[in-house]
Order: C-alpha cells, then sequence, then structure tokens
C-alpha cells in the first residue's frame, strides 16, 4: 500500500530518470530530498494515523452523541477526528499529537534507503514498466514481473521497517493507560529486546506482508485488465483516464485489504505489558488469526477504517422521539 513510509520511495523510482536529463542533480542530492519529502509527509499525517490507531485498539474515551441519519433516524454517533484529537491535545497538549512520531521518521528513512539499494540490485532490463497501448495488450507477463519487482521491494522495506512500526504503535498506545513504558527510541528497543527477544519486533509482521502482497498484486492486475479491456483506445481521453486506474485501484482495493493493518496493529500491542493490548481493553491473541477471528466476530474487522461519521459499533442503537 502507500503509505507515508514509502510514498518517498514511489516518488523515487519516478524521479530515477532526472539523473540522466540534469547532470547538475546527483543521485545523493535526490535522496536527501527524497528522505526530506518523506520525513516531513510523515509527521504532516502523524496526528491522523496516532487517531486512527486509538480507535483501532477500541479506545472510546469520548462519549457518543446523538445524530440523524438521511432517512431522519436518530442514532449515536462516535466521535470524528477533530472531537477526537482536541480531547488528545486537552489531555497531552499538542505536542501529544505527535507522539510516537520519531520511530515513524526512521522507518520512513530506512524504507527509502533500502528500496534504493535494491532497486540498483535489480538488473535494469527487468524493470520494464507499461506504458503505451500496444503493451497494455500483450505485456501482461511485463506487468507480472514488474509487480514481482515491486513485491520483493516491498516485503524486504516491511522486514527491515517493522520493528520501528512496533516501536511506533506501542508509544502511541500508551495513551489509552497514561503509561510511560516505551520512551525514546533506543530505550523501546532495549526494553522489547529484554522482555520478548527479536520476535518482539516483529509481532504483527505476517498480516502486514499479507495485506501488502494481496494490494500490490490485486492493485496492478486489475488495473491492467482495465485499461486493456474496458478503457476503448478510441475513446479520446483514453490516455487520461488509463493513467488514473492504477490510483482508483489502489483507493478500491485497499479498503478489502484494510483487515490486515488493523491485525497487524493489534498485534503489535496484544499482550505487550500496556492496557491498551491486555484486558478488559483487549483480549490475549494467540496468533494473528485469533485475533482476526475476534474481530470478524465482534463485527470490527474495519473499526477505524473512517474517521467520521462512526456509528456505535455492533448494533446500531436507534433512539426513539
Amino acid at each position: 500500500m502507500v503509505t507515508p513510509e514509502n510514498l518517498s520511495s514511489e516518488i523515487s523510482g519516478r524521479t530515477d530518470p532526472q539523473y540522466e536529463r540534469d547532470p547538475a542533480v546527483t543521485p545523493v542530492d535526490m535522496d536527501t530530498a527524497i528522505l526530506l519529502l518523506g520525513a516531513g509527509v510523515t509527521a504532516i499525517t502523524h496526528p491522523l494515523l496516532y487517531v486512527k490507531l486509538l480507535i483501532q485498539a477500541g479506545h472510546e474515551p469520548l462519549a457518543p452523541t446523538v445524530g440523524t441519519t438521511m432517512f431522519g433516524r436518530k442514532v449515536l454517533y462516535l466521535p470524528g477526528f477533530f472531537s477526537y484529537a482536541r480531547y488528545i491535545i486537552r489531555v497531552d497538549g499538542k505536542r501529544g499529537l505527535f507522539r510516537g512520531l520519531s520511530p515513524r521518521i526512521m522507518s520512513s528513512a530506512i524504507s527509502t534507503m533500502v528500496r534504493s539499494k535494491v532497486k540498483q540490485a535489480i538488473p535494469q532490463e527487468q524493470v520494464e514498466h507499461v506504458s503505451n497501448r500496444d503493451d497494455l495488450k500483450t505485456s501482461l507477463m511485463k506487468v507480472v514481473r514488474e509487480t514481482s519487482n515491486e513485491m520483493v521491494i516491498q516485503c524486504l522495506s516491511r522486514i527491515a521497517t517493522h520493528p520501528f512500526h512496533v516501536i511506533s504503535v506501542r508509544c502511541m498506545a500508551q495513551f489509552v493507560g497514561s503509561e510511560v513504558k516505551y520512551k525514546g527510541l533506543f530505550s523501546c528497543v532495549s526494553r522489547i529486546f529484554k522482555e520478548e527477544g527479536i520476535e518482539g519486533f516483529f509481532v504483527g509482521l505476517v498480516p502486514h506482508l499479507l495485506g501488502e502482497v494481496i494490494f500490490l498484486w490485486c492493485c496492478n492486475l486489475l488495473a491492467h485488465f482495465i485499461n486493456t479491456y474496458a478503457v476503448d483506445d478510441n475513446f479520446s481521453q483514453a490516455p487520461a483516464v488509463r493513467s488514473y486506474t492504477k490510483f482508483v485501484m489502489g483507493i478500491a482495493v485497499s479498503v478489502l485489504t484494510y483487515p490486515f493493518m488493523l491485525v497487524a496493529d493489534l498485534m503489535a500491542v496484544n499482550n505487550c505489558g500496556l492496557m491498551a493490548g491486555l484486558p478488559p481493553n483487549s483480549p490475549i491473541f494467540k496468533s494473528w488469526v485469533h485475533c482476526w477471528s475476534h474481530l470478524s466476530q465482534q463485527g470490527n474487522l474495519f473499526r477505524g477504517s473512517s474517521f467520521f461519521f462512526r456509528r456505535v459499533p455492533m448494533t446500531t442503537m436507534v433512539l426513539e422521539e
């Protein structure tokens, strides 16, 4: 999936040819710019992901409010992003919105470097991009090869950055119990290694990898088939439509693969000593499959997927006039 952590790397892949067109721009300058861009995007979007993580963990400190559906029925709505963010500011101050940011910036930087190194290691002739109409109709194998390369890059990047994802998630989840167990990057690394060993840095990795691999293949193949068979070459705007197909498919597929991301985040805090991952706030899961099954039974596989118009989970509570 395209996240703030790998957004800079996506840009990197598109700007590599610039080295040949502009000799004044060196690879080092470009990598530095990409790292700074990635850090900026990560910092700007962090409050959104922070609130999302707390919602995923099932932490609802604010009472629901009465709202009305488009059909005039009164229901209970949970607070949206802005209400939740204001609550965090009241408790932790404005800096509280950026709890867990430093591990995410580190993750973004490592992801960019790993992707850059892996792309350099892949023979250039294997990185063929489908770009014209003839290719769209005859190069399914090219799409498969390109997607396979992207999958290798994405998996290696995820494995390299997942420990920092675990640290960031736990730092943010401390808000639930007002805890200070995880504070400082090196302190977090030492604590996790001491209490859980190497495995502690990779909890939740499997669902994260599965979600990203499924997203990548579905997005690329769907975009290829739609561009090949659904977009008519005689249509004057066909090139423009094709250029946006993959983006639209990415939005649609990300909705379907969201449960994998939710399970991965919950497993990162499961039974780690924080209130967010212990009863009564959360059951102790034996595996990510157990977590998925529990969420499915509760109807919460898409918890946290929306910031607005969030109804009370499980059964919708309809109020009488």
